[in-house]
């Protein structure tokens, strides 16, 4: 395993919990590194998810098939240097009731759930990381939930966005629009918006530094 996967790892996991070094080395002879084609599955319907990822590169989506609609349902994506697993099949170690998949080629680094469970008990630096990011994922969850029932749909766009800058050049628009419950002209009529605002507010600004070129002696 190249050291450079594992350095980052290393930094995002310091970085989250404050580890020390000698602290994240009890975990290094669990780690995994494993490269998924576009489609293939981290997860799947059923399956009890026993593996927490940490992504390289490449995005996943978690979904669930919509039996009424027969639609897929995007409800998170997974991006570069996140933590990812399928949370209530993980916390709970029942089967799963979402998909989680690979959108394009992508490349993780992944635990056993086992094993950090073994880490829980014997590091209780490694029992923070746990519930740090058990607190983490519930605030996740919980704040995508209050944006479904709370937020527009432009609101959830400019926040992912923000969370996952790089998304839009990687993944269909149609999947885009499955996370914000919407259809494609809908996506497209709020982008347009957007960028319009954006395009206005930078001629804006031109103007005034030409302005004040003007009034300078």
């Amino acid at each position: 395993m190249h050291t450079k996967y594992i350095d980052r790892l290393r930094k995002v996991v310091k970085d989250s919990s404050g580890m020390r070094d000698e602290d994240f080395d009890l975990s290094m002879p669990y780690w995994q590194h494993k490269i998924y084609k576009k489609g293939e599955f981290f997860n799947e319907y059923k399956n009890v998810c026993k593996y927490l990822g940490f992504v390289l590169d490449g995005v996943f989506r978690i979904y669930r098939f919509h039996d009424q609609s027969a639609l897929e349902k995007n409800m998170f994506f997974f991006t570069r240097d996140q933590f990812m697993c399928s949370f209530k099949g993980f916390f709970s170690q029942n089967n799963c009731e979402y998909y989680t998949q690979s959108l394009i080629k992508s490349e993780i680094l992944y635990i056993h759930y086992n094993s950090l469970q073994h880490l829980y008990k014997i590091s209780p630096v490694w029992d923070r990381f746990g519930r740090l990011f058990a607190e983490s994922s519930l605030v996740a969850m919980m704040t995508n939930t209050e944006a479904v029932m709370f937020k527009s749909p432009e609101e959830r766009y400019q926040e992912l966005v923000s969370v996952h800058p790089d998304i839009f050049s990687s993944v269909p628009l149609y999947h885009i629009a499955s996370y914000l419950g919407i259809k494609g002209p809908s996506l497209s009529r709020i982008r347009k918006r957007i960028v319009t605002a954006e395009n206005s507010i930078s001629v804006d600004a031109a103007a005034s530094v030409e302005m004040e070129k003007e009034f300078r002696f």
